[in-house]
């Protein structure tokens, strides 16, 4: 059973619960900060960004968790295997961000001596401009990415928690974004190119529980001529009104039930599987890289693998087409995080 929400409305009903728990391809409902009951030491509100290609790529994180800001950026190489990650910390932002109370419209900036971090929204593009010092060996990180936004279904997704009724994630995730710009690093430039370099958004709302694991993949690419994204998940809340997991090609969604992720138990850098009840997704996956990282402070902490690789088999639209899948970059993760 997967609820589609297809009618505009408020995403809190008078006791600050969801008002109608599901999926949709757009942000029909409307989030408000103020209309959330629960305590506001939960709420937790985030924009990141990842920009891919075959070669390199670069993810930002804007996250206000309440009780602790997280700001990152991070640089992966993976013709090295490797990624070089600065995270920032401040304490108590309760709402200091001013994170936009939807992805449609608004800014979101954060500057501190050593970070200047610009997420700029326009008609029909997003910029992000970046300036870190020190970010390696001594050398800052400068970069200036413009987005081209698609016209193009997304996946979003009202999500509660059984045990804490005022408890919710509302979340969206905008695959293939056409993206082109440069970072640059100790004097070597890394150029995107929006015939074939691509990026994800995912945008997040919500009064979290204390302690979840969740699993997330995405991935975006060019198939059969057309521009292909997924986005995969699972693992926190009552997914019980539906999932996120959903295939977007040609601009158009492609909704799938259940997807499982099939992890080595020795080591994330062996060949993972994705497989799904209905068959519709059934994947196999090398890693290249696992960013993982551990972070244990007092009552906070989070252990995380997130892993890039390629991917192949194949994706089943809602017409029957098969696609076939070969060697697209992609990324999978398995988060475990008391917050």
């Amino acid at each position: 059973m997967q609820h589609e929400i297809t009618k505009p409305g408020k995403l809190l009903d008078s006791e600050g619960k969801l008002s109608e728990p599901g999926w949709a391809k757009d942000l029909l409902l409307q989030y408000k900060r103020a209309d959330i009951k629960a305590a506001k030491i939960r709420i937790k509100e985030w924009d990141y960004y990842i920009v891919l290609n075959n070669f390199f790529g670069i993810a930002f994180t804007i996250s206000d968790n309440a009780y602790l800001g997280l700001v990152s950026v991070t640089f992966f190489d993976f013709e090295k295997a490797s990624e070089d990650t600065v995270t920032i910390l401040t304490s108590f932002p309760l709402g200091k961000y001013n994170m936009p109370e939807s992805s449609h419209v608004g800014n979101v900036v954060f500057e501190n001596k050593r970070l200047q971090l610009e997420f700029i929204k326009t008609e029909d593009t997003r910029q992000i401009k970046c300036f870190l010092r020190n970010f390696k060996d001594g050398n800052d990180l400068q970069s200036d990415i413009t987005l081209r936004q698609p016209k193009s279904d997304t996946m979003v997704i009202a999500t509660p928690w059984k045990e804490n009724p005022k408890a919710f994630y509302y979340n969206q995730k905008i695959n293939c974004f056409r993206a082109y710009g440069k970072v640059v690093i100790a004097g070597k430039e890394y150029v995107f190119n929006p015939d074939k370099d691509m990026a994800t958004l995912d945008w997040g709302r919500g009064v979290w529980t204390y302690k979840n694991t969740w699993y997330w993949g995405s991935g975006n690419g060019i198939v059969n001529g057309k521009p292909f994204g997924f986005n995969i998940g699972y693992g926190f809340g009552d997914t019980s009104a539906a999932t996120e997991n959903i295939i977007i090609y040609d601009g158009m969604a492609h909704k799938l039930d259940q997807v499982v992720f099939h992890i080595p138990e020795d080591s994330y850098l062996k060949s993972w599987r994705f497989s799904s009840n209905d068959g519709r997704f059934e994947m196999d996956f090398m890693p290249i890289l696992d960013r993982a990282a551990l972070i244990d402070i007092l009552l906070i902490s989070t252990d995380q693998h997130q892993v890039f690789g390629k991917m192949s088999g194949k994706a089943i639209l809602d017409t029957g087409e098969v696609l076939q899948i070969k060697d697209l970059l992609c990324f999978a993760e398995k988060v475990s995080n008391k917050f």
